[in-house]
């Protein structure tokens, strides 16, 4: 019996665009933000906020050289990085908020301070509301100081959100975090470019036995 709904951000609910960022940052005068930057994962310095190895202030002094331009602000550095994120269509805000009524609904992401604190919060906040709102419990790579696919944040995820994997539905964009739920004892599904995740759990519903019914 599904209880608990489990999301990734990025790609699920928050629509990216890693090229905007790359762009973004070689236009600071980054030459290399490929070598950084991926899709589902971060590389360097970027991973290590990402992790919570280091914090935003220690981020931007670690970065600064790589722009040429000692003059840089800490905002210029920001703006370039919250590219990644195009934003979170108000439908799908509204779909979190109804499956409330029928489920736990929990967020794991790998993210970094810097966008949780500005454009992703501002996401949540443009129907009047607080990821509160949206969530009975949210898990940040920064804050678990761990990662996605490694077993160490499911188990954080776990314990901080009361979660039973075998209740558990998780849904993620990287093949890799499916693959590693599942071994991990929780439902998942992957979810692909022009998917709803909506969508994809009234597909799930509609496959279940009798015995695995979600109600």
């Amino acid at each position: 019996m599904i209880k608990n709904l489990l999301f990734d951000l990025g790609g699920v609910i928050m629509d990216l665009d890693r090229n905007r960022c790359v762009d973004a940052f070689k236009g600071l005068g980054m030459k290399d933000p490929d070598d950084f930057l991926g899709l589902y994962g971060q590389k360097g310095d970027f991973l290590a906020l990402e992790s919570g190895e280091i914090g935003a202030d220690e981020f931007h002094r670690r970065i600064r050289p790589l722009f040429g331009n000692p003059d840089l602000t800490d905002a210029q550095i920001d703006d370039a990085f919250n590219q990644f994120l195009i934003g979170i269509p108000v439908d799908r805000l509204e779909a979190l908020r109804a499956l409330r009524s029928d489920y736990r609904i929990c967020l794991l992401s790998n993210t970094n301070p810097i966008m949780m604190e500005s454009k992703i919060a501002e996401e949540f906040r443009k129907e009047g509301r607080e990821m509160a709102d949206y969530f009975d419990g949210i898990v940040t790579s920064y804050d678990a100081r761990c990662c996605k696919p490694g077993k160490e944040i499911f188990d954080y995820a776990e314990r901080t959100c009361d979660l039973v994997p075998s209740e558990t539905l998780f849904f993620d964009d990287s093949q890799a975090n499916v693959d590693a739920a599942r071994s991990f004892g929780f439902h998942a599904v992957l979810v692909r470019p022009g998917d709803e995740f909506a969508d994809l759990l009234r597909n799930f519903c509609e496959n279940l036995t009798p015995a695995q019914d979600v109600r």
